[in-house]
């Protein structure tokens, strides 16, 4: 395996591991019934980023880049769902 496929896999592994950190965060929001202190825009911001970031992978073909910024973007996005939601319900 190639330096560059080594750093490839291994940062896209890595940028897997960040795409579903949020898991934590909506499973708290779930868990205390409140979104209070959760940031929306800066939520929105980082999605507008996933997205780039996914359509700069796309215009490569290079699934390093696809692939974690397509788990961060749905994350996001269920992230923004649930604190939206919760937001409703208060």
């Amino acid at each position: 395996m190639s330096t560059t496929t080594l750093l490839a896999v291994t940062a896209s592994s890595w940028g897997i591991a960040m795409a579903l950190a949020p898991v934590l965060q909506i499973r708290t929001m779930v868990a205390r019934r409140s979104s209070h202190g959760i940031s929306i825009g800066y939520l929105t911001v980082l999605l507008i980023g996933f997205a780039l970031w996914f359509a700069y992978g796309v215009a490569l073909g290079n699934a390093a880049i696809i692939v974690p910024n397509t788990i961060a973007f749905v994350v996001g996005a269920t992230t923004i769902a649930v604190a939206v939601r919760l937001r409703r319900v208060a």
